[in-house]
C-alpha cells in the first residue's frame, strides 16, 4: 500500500548507510540491503523470446521507444507481476523513499492499493481532504480526472493524485452498496499526520486513537495516557483503543504500542526463504496500564501495523478486539538497493501473530463482530419514568441485609452514562464503551 502525498513513504538511514524500513504502508522489512544474485540454471529459451520481443517492438512498434524505456518498462511489469506489493523504484521515487518519516506531505490523505487494476481505498487519513469529502475503506477508484485507472500502474496513478496544494482532482469511485459510480471533487493539501489523538470520555474511561503508526507513535502513547491519568485524577479504568482506519506506519512504532500494553511474551515475527528473513520482536518487562481492561476497535481498513497491535493483544488475551475483520495485509517488503541508485522493492517473509497465525490475506478476525450502524436516539426517551414497583400503592419497603462492606464496593461500581450523543456520533464507540465497564465490573469484583 502506499500514500497519494508521498512516493513511496519515507524511510531513515544509519551512519553506515545502509537504510532502515520504516513503513508498514509500504510493508516495508527492517532493513534496506543490497544482497549478491543466487546463481541458477539459466532459461535460454525465455531469454530468446524476450530478445526476440524487444526487437519486434524497435523494429515495428508504430513509435520509436529508447533501450532505457523498454528494459525500465520489463522490470517493472517483472516485479508487478509477483504481488501488488513488489515494484521498481527509479532514483527518484527511491530518493523520496530515504527522507524521514515526518507525519507531513502534500496530497489527498488517502492510502491505497491495487486491486483487479483499480485504485482501492484502505483508508482515508484522519482529517484530510478524503476524509472531509467522505471517502471510504474498500472504496474502488476507477478514474482519475478524464484518465481512466485500468491500464495504470499504481504508482502512476498515485502520481496523478499528487499536485500543488490548492490544486483540484475529480475521482470518479465506485462504492459497495452504491448504485453505479459516483464522481467526489478533491482538493489537494498539505497533510499533517497527528497520529495519537486522546479524549476522556468520561470519568476513569480513555479513548486513544491512533491515525497511523510514526516514528515518535509509541512515545507519544506513552505521554499521553500520562496526561489522561492526571486530567481523570486517578488511575485509569479502561481504555479504547482506536485502529479503524489506521493503514499501518512504522514497524518500531507498531512494536513500542504493543509493547507498552504487554509484560512479556512474543509480539510479532517473521519468516520467509532466507534466514536473514526471520525475525522476532518481544514485549519488554511493563504494562502502562497495570492490567486494565482494554478494547481495541478495527475495521476494514487497519491495515500491516495495525494488525500486528490488534493480533498480540489479541493472542496475549490482553484485551478484546472488537470491529469487523481488517485488511490482512502481512508480507514484508525488502528494499534492495541497486548500482544505479534505484532499487527493487521485493517481497521476501510474511508476519506472524505471537500464535504462528498468518495476517497476509487473513486479517485479524474480531472477538466481538459489530457492524458499522446508525443510532436515532428518541428525543424525549428520558422523559417518561418506566413503572416499577416502588410506583405501586402499598409496595413493600425494602429490608437491605447486605452489610457495609458491599454497600461500598456497591458504590464504587456505579456508572455514568455514556456522553448523550456518543450512539449516534459513533456507535461503534459507544458499544466498546459498554463493554469496556462491563469488563471493568467484572474485573473489580
Amino acid at each position: 500500500m502506499i500514500n497519494s502525498g508521498l512516493s513511496w513513504g519515507k524511510s531513515m538511514f544509519n551512519k553506515r548507510g545502509m537504510a532502515m524500513a520504516c513503513l508498514f504502508v509500504l510493508g516495508l522489512s527492517p532493513a534496506f540491503t543490497k544482497e549478491e544474485p543466487v546463481q541458477r540454471d539459466i532459461p535460454y529459451d525465455t531469454l530468446r523470446t524476450f530478445t526476440e520481443v524487444f526487437a519486434r517492438i524497435k523494429t515495428n512498434y508504430v513509435e520509436q521507444v529508447d533501450d532505457d524505456t523498454l528494459l525500465e518498462n520489463a522490470i517493472r511489469g517483472m516485479l508487478s507481476g509477483l504481488d501488488p506489493h513488489s515494484a521498481y523504484l527509479d532514483p527518484s521515487e527511491f530518493t523520496d523513499l530515504q527522507e524521514n518519516t515526518s507525519g507531513e506531505f502534500g496530497g489527498l490523505g488517502i492510502e491505497v492499493t491495487m486491486e483487479n487494476g483499480f485504485v482501492k481505498v484502505v483508508a482515508p487519513i484522519d482529517d484530510t481532504p478524503a476524509e472531509r469529502a467522505g471517502i471510504q475503506s474498500g472504496d474502488l477508484i476507477i478514474r482519475l480526472g478524464d484518465r481512466p485507472v485500468k491500464g495504470l500502474s499504481l504508482n502512476e496513478a498515485v502520481k496523478l493524485m499528487r499536485g500543488k496544494p490548492g490544486t483540484q482532482i475529480e475521482l470518479t469511485i465506485v462504492r459497495e452498496g452504491v448504485d453505479g459510480p459516483f464522481k467526489v471533487a478533491l482538493e489537494r493539501d498539505v497533510i499533517h499526520v497527528k497520529s495519537v489523538r486522546s479524549e476522556l470520555l468520561e470519568e476513569n474511561f480513555a479513548y486513544i486513537r491512533l491515525s497511523n503508526f510514526q516514528v515518535k507513535t509509541g512515545a507519544d502513547l506513552l505521554e499521553t495516557i500520562e496526561k489522561l491519568k492526571k486530567q481523570n485524577k486517578s488511575a485509569l479504568k479502561g481504555l479504547i483503543l482506536d485502529l479503524r482506519n489506521n493503514p499501518g506506519g512504522v514497524l518500531s512504532a507498531a512494536v513500542d504500542v504493543a509493547d507498552a500494553f504487554l509484560d512479556s511474551g512474543l509480539i510479532v515475527y517473521t519468516k520467509g526463504r532466507t534466514e536473514s528473513a526471520g525475525l522476532k520482536y518481544n514485549a519488554t518487562p511493563g504494562d502502562v496500564l497495570n492490567g486494565t481492561p482494554i478494547v481495541v476497535l478495527v475495521n476494514s481498513g487497519s491495515a500491516s501495523a495495525s494488525e500486528i497491535v490488534a493480533g498480540a493483544i489479541q493472542d496475549h488475551v490482553r484485551g478484546i478486539v472488537m470491529g469487523s475483520a481488517t485488511f490482512g495485509k502481512g508480507s514484508v517488503q525488502t528494499i534492495l538497493e541497486l548500482n544505479n541508485r534505484s532499487a527493487v522493492k521485493l517481497t521476501t517473509a510474511r508476519y506472524y501473530t505471537p500464535k504462528g497465525r498468518s495476517i497476509q490475506a487473513e486479517g485479524i478476525e474480531p472477538d466481538i463482530k459489530i457492524k458499522r450502524a446508525r443510532v436515532e436516539l428518541l428525543e424525549k426517551a428520558d422523559e417518561v419514568s418506566p413503572l416499577k414497583e416502588s410506583n405501586l400503592a402499598g409496595h413493600l419497603s425494602s429490608t437491605d441485609e447486605s452489610d457495609s462492606g458491599s454497600k461500598g464496593n456497591n458504590k464504587n461500581l456505579e456508572q455514568k452514562s455514556p456522553p448523550k450523543n456518543l450512539a449516534s456520533r459513533d456507535y461503534e464507540l459507544f458499544e466498546a464503551l459498554n463493554l469496556l465497564k462491563g469488563l471493568n465490573i467484572l474485573q473489580s469484583r
